[in-house]
């Protein structure tokens, strides 16, 4: 039996197109994750992982905590959000324009901000 390549799914830990059947299991040469061949229709379905980064490339999760490296102007309001302002519970979202992090700040209420003009913190 011949295997078009095309006919595979690509690795979901780290796209690559490589991989390979044996057994009943995908296997990716790459990073060497494997997954139940059945199991891969469920991880086409499931959502991607959204993957967001802090101004200093650390990796974001739901609820971390973050502080202001910026001053951010808010439209609307009277005044900035400072620099060191802690923002604490941070929620990940997709992108809109830019702003992939859904925050409470205390004095303005909800926002959305850039994950640029954030850093983590403990």
């Amino acid at each position: 039996m011949v295997i078009n390549m095309d006919d595979l799914p690509k690795c979901s830990k780290c796209g690559s197109e490589y991989t390979y059947e044996a057994n009943g299991w995908y296997i990716c040469p790459d990073c060497a994750h494997e997954w139940l061949k059945d199991a891969a229709s469920e991880d086409e379905e499931k959502e991607e992982e959204l993957i967001v980064k802090d101004a200093h490339g650390n990796l974001l999760k739901d609820g971390d905590n973050v502080t202001v490296i910026k001053d951010i102007k808010v439209k609307g309001a009277s005044s900035a959000i400072k620099v060191g302002v802690k923002i604490k519970d941070i929620h990940l979202v997709k992108e809109v324009n830019g702003h992939n992090l859904d925050v409470k700040v205390k004095g303005f209420g909800s926002l959305l901000l850039k994950s640029e003009l954030v850093k983590k913190s403990n």
